[in-house]
């Protein structure tokens, strides 16, 4: 009998995935059902969903955009961008985002990844930064925002290799 549960144990142990964040060598590593990734390009692996939105991460991760190449970006306020009152702006074209860091970028340069949540560094694994808005104007990565939220206020930090 002992035995029984000791092998119902491990193998209702082996069917849960890893969770957001956590380092990986292969993508069955962070989920055998194949719905999350291992990302190799982080160091020691990341296990993360690429393509996420706002509200379709597990719930100890937020979706995160980044934006990749290189880009002549012209300046724009992030909070007013786009605003339908008198008081907002549209620096941007059309085919453009106003990134928290103020440039806009091509809506196609965007990659989103589920990142773990965090509060402090502390809660992010060695070689990772709790990410805060500061660290996001600074190294890159903002949250997907739900369509009612706008960029002032509180943004959810994340887990992120930390920058050199």
């Amino acid at each position: 009998m002992t035995r029984s549960l000791l092998i119902l144990a491990t193998l209702v142990l082996a069917a849960c995935g890893d969770e957001i964040g956590d380092s990986c060598l292969i993508s069955s590593d962070c989920s055998p059902d194949g719905d999350r990734i291992c990302d190799l390009s982080q160091e020691d692996g990341y296990c993360t969903v690429v393509g996420c939105n706002y509200d379709t991460c597990p719930e100890e991760a937020v979706c995160v955009r980044f934006f990749v190449g290189e880009f002549v970006n012209e300046p724009c306020d992030p909070v007013s961008e786009d605003e339908p009152s008198s008081a907002g702006t549209d620096d941007c074209s059309f085919d453009e985002l106003c990134t928290l860091r103020g440039q806009c970028v091509p809506r196609s340069a965007e990659a989103r990844y589920c990142m773990r949540t965090c509060s402090e560094d502390g809660d992010c694994r060695d070689s990772y930064e709790c990410r805060d808005e500061e660290k996001m104007r600074l190294h890159g990565g903002e949250p997907v925002l739900a369509p009612d939220q706008s960029l002032e206020g509180d943004l959810q930090a994340f887990c992120a290799a930390a920058a050199p």
